[in-house]
């Protein structure tokens, strides 16, 4: 199994001697879904920001293919909660913004970005305006930006957790078919345990601050299934109740 994206001992204390995570060290396959799980404020997100070169670790370090994390950098993209869209672009040029800053000829970049937006089920909403888009459909936006710019590694924090519960399930299955699709590593942060189980090829399970690992699955034989019969597997539903009784104690 090729490893992309390796965690070394991670520590992170922040002012005030809040000590987010303590030596936290993981791997994350290439290709595949990783998904960090646990309870509440555990530091899945400061994790993701220092993956990303967004947030520097108090000690310990980051490999993404084998080089030291030193900041952002173009094989990293991050897809966030809150849409983080541009309000007075409409949707061609939000999802060509990031192939713009690397500055990216205008017709190809557009031609990208119109390949994403149809990837992601937005054909025909080109030129809308994110005011004019439900919730559901600015996070595809969001997704399909990100998965524009060709970054090799996509970071997910709660991109679903702003939508209804039946868009959430579309988006969850959609994930399933880029993740086989696009041959990338995604690094996926929720509260769902369901979700979790539904959309990974490996689970990481996180303790309460400070963080640590406390144990990996690997639902592999899920990951055969079609979409539609997931929810319905035995092993899905006995993964869902063991993961719960593990982090059950430690929700308050």
């Amino acid at each position: 199994m090729e490893i992309a994206v390796s965690t070394r001992n991670i520590s992170k204390t922040y002012p005030g001697n809040v000590e987010a995570l303590r030596d936290l060290s993981l791997e994350f396959p290439r290709g595949q879904l990783t998904s960090l799980l646990g309870p509440s404020g555990c530091g899945k997100t400061t994790l993701l920001k220092i993956i990303s070169g967004l947030l520097e670790p108090t000690s310990g370090e980051v490999e993404v293919n084998g080089k030291p994390v030193t900041g952002p950098g173009p094989d990293r993209a991050f897809v966030f909660q809150d849409f983080a869209l541009l309000p007075w672009a409409d949707v061609l040029r939000n999802v060509a913004f990031g192939l713009e800053l690397r500055g990216v000829p205008v017709s190809e970049r557009e031609d990208i970005a119109q390949q994403h937006i149809k990837n992601v089920g937005l054909d025909g909403f080109e030129k809308s305006f994110p005011h004019e888009l439900s919730g559901g459909m600015r996070q595809r936006v969001g997704l399909a930006r990100a998965l524009a710019v060709e970054s090799e590694v996509l970071l997910m924090d709660e991109p679903f957790s702003a939508v209804d519960e039946q868009t959430r399930r579309k988006f969850q299955e959609d994930l399933l078919g880029l993740v086989e699709r696009e041959n990338k590593t995604f690094i996926f942060v929720t509260h769902s345990i369901e979700e979790a189980v539904y959309v990974s090829d490996q689970i990481a399970i996180l303790l309460p601050r400070p963080s640590r690992v406390h144990e990996i699955l690997r639902p592999e034989n899920l990951r055969t299934k079609g979409v539609s019969d997931i929810r319905r597997d035995p092993e899905y539903l006995d993964t869902v109740d063991r993961i719960w009784a593990s982090l059950r104690s430690y929700v308050e």
